[in-house]
């Protein structure tokens, strides 16, 4: 529980907060991957969930409109998005019923996986025809996981980064897909009573060091160019899987 005499785990808050803010200026993704294990610390793993949820909405709004015009099919981007809100809803099942630690290291053996092909072949690239005739099972597998695990990147991630597309392209369809997401989650959270209107402004009081964080974020991948964002990605990737893997043994 937090120590409002302690002034140190309130800086790890912060410090996590702006650091995620600048991982998600750079991606478009990733903000509660470095926000979340530590606000968990803090206080415990569903409050940190719930306090997270406010700011992965409206952060997702803001870069989808920031890159509005940089989409690449509304049909694509609909569909991807749809389908990983209904993925969600039978990921919230899965959850109750099966093994998490099982559902967690095969998808970063997964991850891993892909990672190593892209190390591999790194001229590896997934077809624009091919993309299209397997968006709906990738968006709806990526809904699958952030519902029964908390996080569907390491999919969705994944497919879009296979896909080898611009960073504003990247961050315009990711966006779209965490908005919707992030639409369904929240009414939930409020419906079983996890979500609360104090919870709900400690969330957007956390806005302020994310956004703090974005515009360093962004400024630093447009200065690498289209490869350092490629590997900035991977990395991303990697440390998911990491994540996943600590989780599940833990």
């Amino acid at each position: 529980m937090f120590n409002y005499a302690d002034p140190w785990p309130l800086a790890a808050v912060l410090l996590a907060l702006v650091l995620g803010g600048m991982l998600k200026g750079a991606t478009g993704a990733g903000a509660p991957v470095i926000s979340v294990p530590v606000l968990a610390a803090v206080f415990d793993i569903r409050i940190a969930i719930v306090i997270m949820a406010t700011p992965n909405l409206l952060t997702n709004i803001w870069q989808m409109w920031q890159f509005r015009g940089h989409g690449i099919g509304r049909a694509f981007t609909l569909g991807f998005a749809i389908a990983g809100a209904v993925g969600a809803t039978l990921g919230t099942v899965i959850l109750a019923s099966l093994p998490l630690e099982a559902l967690q290291l095969s998808t970063a053996l997964v991850v891993i996986a892909y990672i190593a092909l892209r190390l591999i072949r790194p001229d590896l690239s997934l077809l624009r025809t091919t993309a299209d005739r397997i968006v709906l099972p990738m968006g709806f597998a990526a809904g699958i996981l952030q519902g029964a695990a908390g996080v569907s990147a390491p999919i969705s991630v994944s497919f879009l980064n296979a896909m080898r597309l611009s960073r504003p392209a990247f961050i315009a369809t990711i966006s779209a897909f965490f908005v919707v997401m992030s639409v369904v989650q929240v009414p939930v959270l409020f419906a079983y009573d996890l979500m609360t209107w104090q919870l709900f402004g400690v969330g957007a009081l956390a806005l302020v060091p994310l956004f703090a964080g974005m515009p360093l974020g962004a400024a630093a991948a447009e200065r690498i160019g289209p490869k350092g964002f490629d590997r900035i990605i991977l990395v991303f990737l990697g440390l998911l899987a990491c994540r996943l893997i600590w989780t599940a043994l833990a």
